[in-house]
């Protein structure tokens, strides 16, 4: 039982490390939410989209090195050099912090947020790479319990994107200075620096 709530508890933060950088997506949620716009709806959609494609990393990378044990190998150092990768954009990003502004374009209608909000969602090539590539390589390491972590970065996605969307109003303000940009940088370029480290030396 322990094992199951360490391997969760590490897919939660893992899923909050990926999810939580500033990028288009958290921006346009900021947006809706300050904007009281098909909250719902683009929240769902957000948190739905990254359950199935967490499912798939997990799913799919673990069914690749059950067939083939050697792949761990191979997934644990790519994996490991993308989480190290990230740990630095992350870092240049706190040493050079910009305002995440909820102003500007927004779709003008429920059914105009919503397809902005999928295109956004899965034409963004580096979702793939974060949530199928990276969550599935870290998710693998876990062994018989990379579900278990694979649940924990799921709901880490659901209570950011609704925390992201219905808290746009409190949120707003904090984002909107640099400097809470930078701390939050700081400390997704050292978690994601430990687990990158740690999931190279854990398959060498």
């Amino acid at each position: 039982m322990g094992s199951t709530l360490t391997a969760t508890a590490a897919g939660f933060g893992t899923g909050l490390s990926l999810i939580v950088a500033i990028g288009s997506q958290n921006a346009f949620v900021l947006r809706q939410g300050i904007r009281r716009q098909a909250v719902f709806g683009v929240v769902a959609i957000c948190a739905v989209s990254d359950i199935m494609l967490i499912a798939a990393g997990v799913g799919g990378v673990g069914a690749v090195v059950t067939a083939w044990p050697p792949a761990l190998t191979l997934i644990g150092l790519v994996g490991g050099a993308f989480l190290l990768s990230y740990a630095v954009l992350a870092a240049r990003r706190a040493l050079r912090p910009a305002a995440l502004t909820a102003t500007g374009s927004a779709a003008g209608s429920r059914r105009g947020a919503l397809l902005a909000c999928l295109a956004l969602t899965w034409l963004n090539p580096h979702v793939y790479l974060d949530t199928v590539l990276l969550l599935g390589s870290v998710a693998a390491g876990h062994d018989g319990l990379r579900w278990a972590f694979g649940i924990g970065a799921m709901v880490g996605s659901l209570c950011w994107f609704a925390a992201l969307g219905y808290g746009a109003r409190l949120l707003s303000g904090f984002f909107e200075r640099p400097a809470s940009w930078r701390a939050l940088d700081f400390v997704i370029a050292a978690t994601m620096a430990v687990m990158g480290v740690t999931l190279v030396v854990g398959v060498l």
